[in-house]
């Protein structure tokens, strides 16, 4: 990988984010992809995991932030790096919320199956919702899909409700779910209307992401995932202009009592992307590890890699795809 040299420019009239950070954080999110793309389908998860944690932690300790995590690996004593309050970054520069999960897919990943990504979002500190490690049921589309469907209507009225926002038959919806135990009803539900459903076995954020990406012919996602992939998809739908809603759904009482501690005072409130992402300031970036729904994933070079990457601002809804090339001389050199 080509040796980067990091700048960082903020506004001096109000220290948002400059747009130079999206490059440095790209950056990270390719380091993570392709060093545990070298453990795709050899069936060991806990290695391709660790490896894209390494990567994505060093990649940071040379980028001009003051970031702390408020979504990652876990707590202090589940995780050694990018746990959840740690501090990451120079030290230098704007105070900012990091979310990030250095190998969304890692049986994914294991098994050699689609939609495995290294996943980055930020904003402003005090931007990010602090969602506890738990579960969030969730619903979300694309931009012209916005305000049509609600987390509390029935799946056969929000299904109704995006065909005609799309002015398509019914039967050309296509929704897309987790294929789950929990959600054989739901399942059951969108198939009764004559809808479509792609189900996928892993790949929370990418499935939440799909509806609000072009040709990616998903149209709504409906199910039960996990809570801080919620926050970080809300990031990028943000970006993108779509819209996601979510409830948090607790296994058990020390999960309700660390959302409490996380300053979370309603448990049953139906969450808005406002109430997930609170500045217009966020960032969102994402690099492939196997092929899926967004993003191509890692190739290897006869002396590299080429990986695909997704880079987003919130701020002026610009979105980019970087294809990039890095030679193995150099990585992971920053």
């Amino acid at each position: 990988m080509e040796k980067f040299i990091y700048k960082v420019f903020y506004s001096a009239a109000g220290g948002n984010m400059d747009r130079n950070l999206a490059l440095d954080f790209v950056r990270a999110t390719e380091a993570a992809a392709i060093s545990s793309a070298f453990w795709v389908g050899k069936g060991n998860e806990k290695q391709a995991d660790h490896a894209a944690v390494e990567a994505m932690r060093k990649a940071f300790s040379v980028i001009d932030m003051d970031g702390t995590i408020v979504i990652g690996e876990g707590e202090r004593d589940e995780a050694p790096m990018l746990y959840i309050g740690e501090k990451v970054g120079s030290g230098r520069g704007m105070k900012l919320d990091i979310a990030v999960d250095p190998l969304e897919g890692t049986t994914i990943t294991a098994r050699g199956d689609p939609n495995a990504m290294s996943v980055f979002a930020a904003a402003p500190h005090g931007g990010l919702l602090n969602a506890p490690d738990t579960y969030m049921d969730k619903i979300s589309v694309g931009q012209e899909c916005i305000g049509a469907v609600d987390l509390d209507a029935s799946v056969e009225e929000n299904l109704h409700a995006v065909a005609k926002r799309l002015d398509k038959p019914i039967d050309e919806v296509t929704a897309i779910i987790l294929d789950r135990d929990r959600h054989r009803e739901i399942i059951e539900k969108i198939r009764k209307c004559g809808c479509r459903i792609r189900l996928i076995r892993d790949g929370d954020i990418a499935g939440a992401l799909a509806p609000a990406i072009e040709d990616s012919g998903i149209d709504i996602l409906f199910g039960i995932g996990g809570a801080p992939e919620g926050v970080i998809a809300a990031v990028a739908l943000k970006c993108l202009g779509g819209e996601i809603q979510g409830r948090l759904k607790f296994r058990n009482e020390e999960e309700k009592a660390r959302a409490k501690k996380m300053g979370i005072t309603d448990l049953n409130k139906k969450l808005t992307m406002t109430d997930m992402v609170r500045s217009n300031e966020a960032m969102f970036a994402a690099t492939g590890v196997t092929d899926g729904t967004i993003l191509k994933g890692v190739s290897f070079l006869s002396h590299g890699a080429k990986t695909h990457s997704i880079v987003m601002r919130a701020k002026t809804k610009t979105v980019r795809f970087v294809e990039a090339r890095h030679s193995f001389e150099h990585f992971p050199d920053y």
